[in-house]
């Protein structure tokens, strides 16, 4: 089988390793806009169980990437100048070029075919094959070019973002929120090395107008978050790797192929960065797309290919889809987070951990009891 893909991030590789894995004669051709040894961002977090989604269907990559992975337990939600530590949920993070740079060298190791700094339109420039994997993230042009086809849909949320990092290593997994005069300021930020940490600034759109940031140079943004977070860097100073402000990209397709052309990743759907599962969704594509293409393998490619796709979108669906609801709810919290901030902290803690309805009382009870018991101790009319 011959395969184009197009986009070089971790659901384009993780599928080309798979493919290869699974059949040498495989032709797997992955084709990147960027240069090698280049990214965006920082690091990139992984929720719950970690890299333990990979056991069953990649074994060999959950062997490869968790030595390389930075751990811990529990979270932590600053609310002004209080802590709320939180226990019971676990997350692990890597460097996005260290998981980049550790997947290219897998896939040529394996015989992927590897070009860099090739921009193009649409992965069906790329000539003949027997499928073209459009991986290209979620502003996708081999997406946009065929959007009535694949059913696209993209809701602009007014929030705006950026992505730093910092060389101050934090323990855990932290969301800090801070009231400032311009307005309320919220950071994400945990560490991917020994030594650095990704830093996710974001803001409502009144506090965005407020600032000026829409005409705000790069450097006098980041003096201007430096500021804001000074109690949370400890000196330490920002990081930029082309940090701009942008709004998150609600993308949504009804339909995941286009005869032969099928999507993957950002490039199918997004899921907003506050629930850490963006990179796990666009890996577990890839996997459900390899492990439907093993289960059609047979001699009438054609229609076996047919078959396969159309798997992947029933199997893939359900999944996915519980865990974008999850994370649109999560985004619309933060969209509304200054009308919390007056809230006490242990209260805004256990708002912000039900956010979404993946967590019911009874399970916060069992992640982290004391801070179950501590809301259960401001709403004495409910459990007393």
């Amino acid at each position: 089988m011959h395969v184009e893909v197009l986009g070089g991030g971790p659901a384009g590789l993780t599928l080309a390793i798979l493919l290869k894995r699974h059949d040498p004669a495989h032709r797997v051709r992955v084709l990147e806009r960027g240069p090698r040894g280049a990214t965006w961002g920082f690091g990139v977090v992984f929720s719950d169980r970690a890299l333990d989604f990979l056991r069953a269907d990649a074994p060999e990559l959950h062997d490869l990437l968790t030595p390389l992975m930075q751990s811990w337990r529990d979270l932590t939600i600053v609310h002004g100048d209080v802590r709320v530590p939180i226990g019971g949920n676990g997350f692990a993070a890597i460097g996005r070029l260290e998981l980049l740079g550790t997947l290219q060298r897998e896939a040529e190791r394996l015989g992927v075919e590897l070009e860099f700094e090739r921009p193009l339109a649409d992965v069906r420039d790329l000539g003949p094959a027997d499928l073209w994997v459009a991986a290209d993230g979620a502003f996708s042009s081999s997406r946009d070019a065929r959007a009535a086809a694949f059913g696209t849909r993209v809701d602009w949320r007014s929030n705006r973002f950026v992505w730093y990092g910092t060389t101050l290593p934090f323990d855990t997994l932290t969301l800090t929120f801070r009231a400032h005069a311009l307005g309320v300021f919220c950071a994400h930020h945990y560490r991917y090395a020994a030594d650095r940490s990704t830093f996710l600034v974001e803001v409502d759109e009144a506090t965005f107008q407020r600032a000026g940031f829409e005409t705000m140079s790069e450097a006098d943004s980041l003096r201007l978050c430096e500021q804001v977070f000074a109690p949370d860097l400890h000196g330490h100073r920002l990081l930029s790797n082309r940090s701009t402000w942008r709004r998150f990209p609600v993308i949504w397709n009804e339909r995941f192929h286009d005869g032969r052309t099928v999507l993957i990743g950002d490039a199918l759907r997004t899921v907003h960065f506050s629930i850490g599962s963006g990179t796990r969704l666009a890996m577990e594509d890839a996997i459900s797309l390899a492990r439907a293409l093993r289960a059609s393998a047979g001699p009438a490619r054609g229609s076996c290919l047919d078959d396969a796709l159309e798997r992947f979108q029933s199997e893939r669906l359900p999944p996915m889809k519980k865990i974008v609801d999850a994370a649109n709810v999560s985004l619309r919290w933060y969209e509304g987070m200054a009308d919390l901030m007056a809230l006490d902290a242990h209260e805004f803690a256990y708002r912000y951990m039900t956010r979404s309805g993946r967590v019911d009382h009874a399970e916060m009870r069992r992640r982290d009891p004391r801070l179950a018991q501590a809301y259960e101790r401001l709403h004495p009319e409910r459990f007393g």
